[in-house]
């Protein structure tokens, strides 16, 4: 089994599928990667070679962030958001949608259940 950015790849996929499940790693990524790489992208990845992984390592380690780095770099983001009290940053902290979707109704993702007020008793 290929383990790249501490994520194991599963072994019966096409490579550029199976590099999706690195965080931060897309399908047009996932292309470029390959494409530097110089690996087909119908390649399952049980049939990789120990050199081909060890490119498309090299390759993800040195140009892109993945994982636990871009994990912290979006966090350090958005505290940096609330710390500078910009309108994203306040919709952050109150748990509200960030990028103007309406909350009246839907929103639910963001605002957790409801919240239910005044229950009626039948007699």
């Amino acid at each position: 089994m290929a383990r790249v950015s501490g994520v194991d790849l599963p072994k019966n996929k096409n490579i550029d599928w199976a590099l999706t499940y690195i965080y931060g790693i897309g399908l047009t990524l996932s292309h470029k990667i390959l494409t530097e790489a110089e690996i087909n992208y119908q390649t399952k990845v049980k049939d990789l070679k120990d050199d081909e992984i060890a490119k498309i390592r090299d390759i993800i380690g040195k140009n892109i962030k993945v994982e636990g780095e871009l994990r912290s770099q979006q966090t350090a983001d958005i505290k940096r958001l609330m710390e500078i009290g910009s309108y994203r940053g306040l919709r952050h902290k109150k748990g509200l949608p960030v990028r103007g979707q309406r909350t009246s109704t839907n929103a639910r993702t963001r605002k957790g259940p409801r919240k239910t007020i005044g229950v009626k008793r039948s007699k």
